[in-house]
């Protein structure tokens, strides 16, 4: 082959030298031809490889690499490859600026209108009326000179505050994507892939990829580079994510060696050699199409929606092309709107726009009210005509009017609660972190409070993943321990080491302890590694058995996977036959074994008479001693008769057993205490695991999963799949309705059953609400699974890039206990908001009142528009951080889940706001129409326009926000506790804010003067307004006193959405809901009905998407839409796992249909990316779709709209 590579260069001379000469650093090829490379596929790239290098070895030499040793770790030669082929990187878009930010949180409608009104009544300010006497009283003849100057003051207050608060919300979203950045680079940073360098396996970063690399694939990896196939054992490719096409694809040297970045290796192992990173790969080629269309797609969003509040805080850093690396595209994936709102998320939605609107209404009553009484007692009652000259009097006398309505309107939407939610969030990530949970979508924090079930793995998550052999069966003799060596016949001895040794992943291996006295360290499949030890156990090693036999030596590897449940390795004996080693689960393997070495080493028949035996003396005692069996075989080939290697069930078959080996994995110590917690809780925890049920029911017991005396069901994948389903096969939720809520370890199950019994589960409609789910996965038959769940759990350690895609939280440690932390951060979460409502509704039931009254009847509203501001947003603002970061207690895990439906604000909550208010109102009323009596002054009431501040007014402002900051304190329990000041210490920034928060008060009281509308108050007054503030503490206590359970008329408030109200179209387009309930959030005030417009123009699209997706889409403008909703939130299955028996008929035939959909066959394989729309998220395939119909005629992506 290496000739020809040669010889091609006689053949053409001449284009040979011209191409050469610009090889840049004296390497064979250039980048555009290695681009040009991977763009083909199957036998055109195989061609494509034999006319330019003459084979895979040949191009490697062209890349100065070797296939077997890789690239010499040399800095300078890396340095080189990195400038001229690029880095593995994908370059992050650019993060908002502060002053972007700035300016979007200048879009908010409330802000907007204030600004407006403050403008117009500083122009007012600034124009003298002619001759005082003819518009009457009007302007307030008592004012002099120098107070007719201080008219701008208010105006430039409100600008002021408006300032503020535009500042404070800019900084909040600037932190938020700040932490978000670095919570990714945090991911990216663990992200490893195993490449040969100088002959040794190293794990790198997947950013110090460089083309040339040798790397090593295997299951369950995220392929991090484009590359060329050199040798590779039975590897299947999930490509799904490229071309859309969900059957898994067989790569081979010598078929298709064309390896992709973004895709998932689902089967197999192999070696590649790297030759396109980065922008240059065929993942970063759609990324950059991506950011070309990324400006486009900007001013697009601009007009669409402002994206804000929690979710938003996941979707936005993702949907930029962030922190690089390749699995970017997969974040997107995996980033597809969850199944349904969070619970949260849909309940805050809901209150928030009911309180919106709630306040609209008062706030247009209030305007309606003033202007009426005004234009009646000026121009009915004193009969005065409307001149001219006078008209900018009146009109500031409306401005003024206006901005009492915009006041209230403030007041009484609650800007602070996506604030308190995005801080709680935030805040509880940051601290996840320490547990070892690393969150990667927001809300799963706070789902995982509600979780009501929890699936988790046995291996690794339950027990330690430290597997070793401690029993065997060899030689007809059962061995409780590890038998010594010389017990055994040599030639037992022999084919076992040789079993183990080859029939097992090259990289798996055992390596010498890190630290003096630890545990040798096990690297790869932990189940290997718990053989190899037994090996070493044996006093025989493994790695000369294994340089004699080199992989690439090895003639057919049958890999592990969860349908064959073992694995097979053939090799070439010297005397041409050949020699399968086998092995896997024993109750599979034994059914193939007709014979077994007896303890001379020589064959004896095995009938199924004997199996039973076996299973019954051996198999049986070992797995209720909780151990996992394990049966390694062996079969000799003579060498005339080679069979059909294809031909599975053929090959291996007719066995001779060597032995049964029980790998015992021990339970972590500090999981029983765990799980004991979350029963408490109100958490069922259920095992479900592929071991067999007889280790499956020790492991549970020894966990406290299952306790004697109960009533509970262990069952076998076989059994539970025969309980659900009817005739047909088809599963009947009522029939796993009367299996799940007993079910507590689930044994020999297939990804497939794991992924029936969640979605079982959260469909289930028998209990009183809806469960919350939450699983725990490793391996990459678990991504439907974890995908599908409320909450999906991944394996930092041990788990597979794959499932770390597919999942919300990531487990540093693989702990079960952190599970636990998360259930606690996620109550805590929870109850932080609940507190902060409690504290907020107070503030705004009070000072929506006191506006709407006073302004009533006094014409003026008692709390300016300047003191409503700082009352509201300044201390909501600190508010939501004081309340929002109380830290989670132990105790949190005694009450029972909240669940879907339970309203954010329970019967407690809302006595106490109502409480409170009650005594709030009482106060600043009585203050109102007697205070001055009682204080001796003046009172403040009917003031004329631009009057100097009243001590009156200044005493009910300050009253007012001395009783919030003592509500806040009571504000820190929610469920009725008498002890308001438990814990207060252990929350230093709730303490600081609250002294802060009365300095100012201070302050403002003494020195705001004029544009707080405040005069200075004098220390008797002071002592005043605390002791009424400190009544709040005391009322507080009257008000724990009186039980709930009497006050039967009290409504419960925010409930989750009901299963009546979530119609198809909503679900079909849950990504708009979330981007509506975001709006509604935190922009609460907008005027609501452009949402509900914009929703119902969706579900018009998607009624027409639905109707028209198969008839050929011939309108263009629907196309963008088309393209939006092509995101399906399903994780469809038959793309995962298509060889597994299809779990839900129904389902599969819609999918099937989606697949089978006819596409005219378009011209480049890759625009498929965006055909598939089923994985990207919308925020990706609006910027696709934006990019490809403004893209040129010639770029791959072109084809779209054909292949649409």
């Amino acid at each position: 082959m290496g000739d020809m590579a040669n010889s091609s260069i006689e053949f053409h001379p001449k284009p040979q030298q011209q191409r050469d000469a610009p090889h840049a650093g004296g390497f064979g090829c250039t980048l555009a031809e290695l681009r040009a490379l991977m763009e083909l596929r199957g036998a055109e790239a195989l061609q494509k490889i034999e006319e330019a290098y003459g084979d895979v070895s040949g191009l490697c030499r062209r890349l100065r690499t070797s296939p077997t040793e890789g690239l010499a770790d040399n800095t300078n030669d890396l340095e080189k490859r990195r400038q001229i082929y690029g880095q593995n990187f994908i370059p992050p878009k650019q993060p908002k600026t502060f002053l972007q930010l700035v300016w979007e949180a200048l879009q908010d409608v409330t802000l907007i209108i204030l600004e407006v009104a403050a403008i117009v009544s500083l122009g007012l300010s600034f124009y003298a009326p002619p001759g005082e006497e003819t518009c009457g009283n009007v302007s307030g003849g008592t004012e002099d000179e120098g107070e007719a100057e201080a008219g701008w003051i208010e105006g430039a207050a409100i600008l002021l505050s408006v300032i503020c608060v535009v500042l404070v919300t800019a900084f909040n979203d600037w932190s938020k994507e700040k932490q978000f950045r670095g919570l990714q680079s945090r991911i990216e940073q663990e992200q490893k892939f195993t490449v040969i360098r100088n002959g040794q396996l190293l794990q790198v970063p997947v950013a110090a990829l460089v083309v040339g690399d040798i790397a090593q694939v295997k299951y369950g990896d995220l392929l991090p580079a484009d590359g060329v196939l050199i040798q590779a054992n039975d590897l299947k490719i999930d490509e799904s994510s490229l071309t859309g096409e969900s059957d898994h694809v067989r790569k081979s040297a010598d078929k298709d060696p064309m390896l992709l970045s973004g895709t998932h290796v689902m089967e197999g192992s192999g070696r590649m050699v790297v030759t396109a990173v980065g922008v240059n790969s065929q993942t970063g080629i759609i990324f950059t199409l991506l950011g070309a269309g990324g400006e486009e797609e900007e001013k697009k969003d601009k007009k669409a929606k402002k994206q804000d509040g929690a979710v938003a805080m996941e979707m936005q850093p993702l949907k930029s092309a962030e922190g690089g690396e390749m699995e970017e595209r997969e974040k997107k994936k995996a980033n597809a709107p969850k199944k349904e709102k969070s619970v949260l998320q849909g309940k805050l939605t809901k209150l928030a726009v009911q309180i919106g609107k709630a306040g609209l209404v008062m706030s247009a009553i209030t305007v309606i009210i003033l202007v009426l009484y005004f234009v009646i007692e000026t121009f009915v009652l004193e009969g005065r005509t409307w001149l001219a000259e006078c008209t900018p009097v009146y009109v500031q006398y409306f401005v003024k009017f206006f901005i009492i309505g915009v006041t209230v309107l403030v007041v009484a939407v609650p800007e602070g609660l996506p604030l308190a939610v995005t801080i709680s969030l935030a805040y509880s990530v940051k601290k996840m972190m320490k547990d070892n949970n690393l969150v990667r979508h927001l809300d799963a924090c706070e789902t995982m409070g509600n979780a009501t079930a929890i699936c988790s793995d046995k291996t690794g998550t339950l027990t330690t993943n430290r597997m070793t052999v401690v029993q065997s069966y060899l030689g007809d003799t059962h061995y409780k321990e590890i038998p010594a060596p010389s017990a055994l016949t040599p030639k037992i001895l022999d084919l076992l080491v040789h079993a183990i040794s080859i029939n097992s992943a090259y990289t798996t291996k055992i390596l010498p302890p890190e630290k003096e006295g630890a545990l040798p360290r096990q690297v790869g499949n932990k189940t290997e590694c718990a053989l190899l030890g037994f090996v070493l156990d044996l006093k025989r090693d493994f790695q000369p058995v294994r340089e004699q036999i080199p992989e690439d030596k090895l003639y057919k590897v049958y890999t592990f996977n969860s349908v064959r449940k073992s694995m097979s390795t053939v090799i070439r004996m010297p005397d041409g036959g050949f020699r399968l080693f086998s092995k896997g689960a024993s109750e599979i393997l034994l059914k193939k074994c007709t014979n077994i070495l007896n303890s001379n080493g020589e064959l004896r028949g095995f009938r199924p008479r004997d199996r039973d035996d076996m299973v019954r003396k051996i198999i049986e005692p070992m797995a209720c001693d909780g151990l996992r069996t394990i049966c390694i075989a062996y079969r000799d080939f003579s060498a005339g008769q080679e069979p059909d290697w294809d031909n599975e069930n053929e090959v291996v078959g007719d066995l001779t057993c060597i032995a049964v080996v029980g790998i015992e994995d021990p339970v972590r110590p500090e999981v029983p205490e765990a799980i004991r917690k979350c029963q408490r809780a109100g958490i069922t925890v259920r095992m479900v695991t592929g071991d067999n049920i007889n280790t499956a029911r020790a492991i549970a017991a020894k966990c406290g999963i299952i306790q004697p005396g109960e009533d509970f069901l262990c069952l076998e994948g076989k059994e539970f799949n025969r309980r659900i389903r009817n005739e047909k096969g088809e599963i009947e939720q009522e029939r796993l309705d009367k299996v799940w809520p007993k079910l507590r370890v689930l044994a020999r199950s297939s990804p497939t059953d794991k992924h029936t019994l969640v979605k079982g589960i959260i469909d289930s409609t028998t209990g009183e609400q809806r469960q919350v789910v939450a699983v725990t996965g490793d391996g990459t038959n678990d991504g439907p699974a974890l995908k599908k769940a409320d909450v999906g759990f991944a394996m930092g350690i041990a788990g597979t890039d794959v499932a770390k895609e597919a999942s919300d939280i990531i487990l540093t440690d693989d702990n079960f206990t952190s599970i636990v932390k998360a259930v606690m951060w996620g109550r805590n979460v929870y109850d932080s908001i609940s507190k902060f409502l409690q504290f907020q509704l107070t503030v705004n039931v009070v000072a929506v009142i006191v506006a709407f009254t006073g302004a009533c009847i006094t014409q003026d509203s008692p709390l300016k528009a300047v003191q409503m501001l700082w009352v509201n947003l300044i201390m909501d603002t600190f508010a939501s951080l004081a309340l929002a970061t109380e830290p989670p207690t132990e105790s949190l895990l005694l009450r029972k889940p909240y669940g879907r439906d339970k309203p954010l604000i329970s019967r407690t909550m809302m006595k106490n706001i109502l409480g409170h208010a009650v005594y709030q109102l009482a106060i600043i009323f009585t203050l109102l129409f007697v205070g001055e009596l009682f204080f001796d002054i003046d009172s403040g009431r009917n003031a004329p326009l631009h009057s100097p501040p009243s001590e009156h007014y200044t005493i009910i402002f300050n009253t007012f926000v001395m009783m919030q900051l003592f509500n806040e304190i009571n504000a820190r329990k929610i469920h009725g506790e008498r002890n308001v000041f438990d814990g207060i210490f252990s929350n230093p920034i709730f303490c600081t804010i609250v002294l802060g928060t009365f300095g100012i008060q201070i302050v403002i009281v003494q020195f705001g003067g004029k544009p707080f509308s405040c005069s200075p108050l004098s220390t008797e007054q002071w002592l005043w307004c605390l002791f009424v503030g400190v009544g709040e503490l005391v009322w507080g206590q009257v008000i724990a006193t009186i039980p709930t359970s009497q006050l039967k008329c009290l409504k419960e408030a925010g409930h989750g959405p009901g299963k009546d109200e979530m119609t198809d179209e909503e679900l079909a387009e849950g990504e708009e809901e979330i981007d509506h309930a975001e709006r509604e959030l935190r922009r609460g005030q907008i005027l609501w009905f452009r949402g509900l417009n914009r929703i119902q123009t969706q579900i018009r699209v998607v009624k027409a998407f639905r109707s028209s997706l198969y008839e050929g889409l011939e309108k263009p403008e629907s196309k963008t839409s088309i393209h939006n909703f092509m995101a399906t939130p399903e994780f469809l299955i038959n793309d995962y796992t298509h060889n597994i028996p299809l779990i839900d008929d129904t389902d599969v035939d819609e999918n099937e249909e989606r697949l089978r959909a006819p596409q005219p066959p378009s011209p480049n394989q890759n625009n498929n990316a965006i055909d598939s729309g089923i994985y990207l998220t919308t925020h990706v395939t609006k910027s696709a779709t934006s990019s490809v119909f403004s893209s040129s005629p010639g770029s791959p992506l072109h084809s779209v709209e054909t292949s649409l």
